[in-house]
């Protein structure tokens, strides 16, 4: 998920200027019903299967519907490896996650809205990083544009893919 999880969004255009958040959105349309959707993201296992981001995820608590509420994630961005903990709510429209513990970053909050459109759904995710050492901007914004395309058009294939298994 999302989780997409991101080490590489720093706040600093070059590495003399201080760490600071950086705040990334995106929207795209799924052809898919919003409960096709959050089945891929609550499929946090099957992450390293379509995210390049995602090296490994341990669950480490679900809720009493089955779905993860707390999960262990070791991704890679630019060359540039963590090992995140995330906390994760679910809400009537999406699913969003805070950053519980991590080696690179200070803070970490992401969130998938999901919005029904006829027969498909509008997905707009936002994903704020606070990472710990600032890296150069040409690195941020490829880390950038890498995460935000695997959240969503990642997302899109990978919930098409499913859907076209299940149908």
């Amino acid at each position: 998920m999302a989780a997409l999880l991101i080490v590489v969004l720093a706040g600093a255009e070059l590495a003399m200027f201080p760490p600071m958040a950086v705040t990334e959105s995106r929207e795209l349309v799924i052809e898919a019903t919003p409960k096709e959707i959050l089945d891929v993201l609550f499929d946090l296992e099957s992450l390293p299967q379509w995210s390049s981001i995602h090296r490994n995820v341990e669950i480490l608590e679900r809720d009493d519907q089955g779905r993860p509420t707390k999960s262990r994630q070791e991704v890679k961005i630019v060359g540039v490896g963590d090992e995140q903990v995330l906390n994760y709510s679910v809400h009537d429209d999406g699913v969003s996650w805070t950053l519980v513990s991590a080696k690179q970053q200070r803070a970490q909050q992401g969130r998938y809205t999901l919005t029904p459109d006829g027969d498909s759904t509008r997905v707009r995710f936002d994903l704020t990083v606070d990472l710990l050492v600032p890296l150069p901007g040409f690195l941020v914004r490829r880390g950038a544009k890498g995460v935000m395309d695997t959240a969503t058009r990642g997302l899109r294939d990978r919930v098409l893919a499913v859907k076209g298994r299940a149908g």
